[in-house]
């Protein structure tokens, strides 16, 4: 079970480097008003969505203790990421503040993920 848990870890990590890629990407046209959210980003949200569902899953399956909190809000703040970039996705250009809350979501969501202990 540790390497089905391994690959959806693995999983999970390019789900958010699709995400972050995808912001980071943008961030020269976000500087000239013209940034949007690419598809990169959709689909390491809803990668990432998914992966983590399993994840949680899985390690409830194997009895490890987890910390709910944490996942709860982790969870939140991907369903917020992954709703503004859904709802936005087709839009030519996004403003610049909205694009920068995506981009300081998911770092923070980062963060989360590997300074709570």
């Amino acid at each position: 079970m540790d390497v089905v848990i391994n690959i959806f870890v693995g999983l999970h990590i390019i789900g958010i480097a699709s995400l972050l890629g995808g912001f980071l990407t943008q961030m020269k046209a976000m500087g000239a008003g013209t940034a949007r959210f690419v598809p990169a980003m959709l689909h390491g949200a809803l990668t990432m969505l998914v992966t983590g569902i399993v994840l949680v899953g899985l390690n409830q399956a194997e009895g490890h203790s987890l910390n709910t909190v944490k996942l709860g809000i982790k969870m939140a703040v991907l369903v917020v990421i992954l709703a503004l970039v859904y709802v936005k996705r087709d839009e030519e250009k996004v403003d610049a503040p909205l694009f920068g809350a995506v981009g300081a979501l998911t770092v923070a969501n980062i963060f989360i993920a590997v300074l709570w202990t």
